[in-house]
């Protein structure tokens, strides 16, 4: 195999790829003996037409087939000669095929290099999370005027008494532990906040030493997800196809910019990933943000 790398932009790569020998010459086997089992020609049963017969009737067919197969293997198999990592499906041409011989040309934009200095060791901040009385009795009042329990009178009486009762309308025993409940509630979303917030920490330090110019295919890819997502939740409310058409310029002019960061992230995270071999699937995000966490420098309060 011969492998020819051409720049042709700061990501964008051309690839001139030639192969010949046994390779083509087993795969154009392959394909005739595939061919010769289902082959509809006068005067010979399917599985029995000479090489050459097939030759004169399916040579189209053969090619398409033979191209359709090989030239995939011998593209990726050309990548890992040159070591090269391809951004989506690369644009293919002066396909040639003969007997005994491949060659093409592919063009393809690349990932782009991430210089990353320290992803260990990051400062960390973080406050011990507390609840006050104050937050708590808030709860309870916002509770008490979104719910009332059918049934519930709230008449003269003690405010332990009516408040004991307000809790059993809403099947809890008494106010003590309704109040545990919505205590517990707003710590935990407190702690969610808070783990947002170091995340975002986390990733705002990385992005700080990156200063790459991002390849337009992967942009365009995420952008199009995105706008995809957003016309799909507009026509979840009720928006019809005609006005949500009307609004997808200024939507996709509007979430570039989302689709520029959500990219950055992904390839940083992806760096890290692929210098700590963890797995890049479908939860490689969620296991680099945690090794993050794990490797960073916390400072603050007594709890995480």
């Amino acid at each position: 195999m011969k492998a020819e790398v051409k720049k042709i932009g700061q990501h964008r790569r051309e690839l001139t790829v030639h192969i010949d020998g046994d390779v083509v010459k087993q795969k154009f086997d392959q394909v005739y003996k595939r061919i010769n089992k289902e082959a509809k020609i006068p005067g010979f049963r399917p599985g029995n037409v000479p090489r050459d017969i097939l030759e004169k009737h399916y040579s189209s067919v053969a090619q398409q087939e033979i191209i359709k197969e090989l030239l995939p293997e011998v593209y990726n198999q050309a990548l890992d000669e040159v070591s090269l990592e391809p951004v989506g499906l690369p644009e293919i041409s002066q396909v040639n095929l003969s007997k005994d011989s491949l060659s093409f040309k592919a063009n393809f934009e690349i990932k782009p290099k991430i210089d990353l200095k320290n992803y260990k060791g990051l400062r960390v901040e973080y406050k011990s999370i507390q609840v006050t009385t104050e937050e708590v009795d808030r709860a309870v009042d916002k509770l008490k005027q979104t719910h009332t329990p059918e049934g519930f009178v709230a008449g003269e009486g003690s405010t332990q008494l009516l408040d004991d009762d307000y809790a059993r309308g809403l099947a809890y025993p008494d106010i003590k532990t309704l109040r545990e409940v919505l205590e517990r509630q707003i710590y935990l979303e407190k702690a969610r906040a808070q783990q947002v917030n170091i995340e975002n920490s986390i990733i705002e330090q990385l992005l700080k030493q990156i200063n790459i110019q991002i390849p337009l295919g992967l942009i365009n890819r995420q952008l199009e997800n995105l706008v995809r997502q957003t016309e799909l939740d507009l026509a979840l409310r009720g928006m019809g196809k005609e006005e949500i058409e009307k609004q997808t310029p200024e939507l996709r002019k509007n979430l570039e910019p989302q689709a520029k960061r959500q990219v950055l992230i992904f390839l940083v995270l992806e760096e890290v990933a692929r210098r700590e071999n963890i797995t890049r699937d479908e939860k490689m995000t969620q296991r680099v943000i945690e090794f993050l966490l794990r490797e960073a420098d916390w400072k603050g309060g007594s709890d995480r």
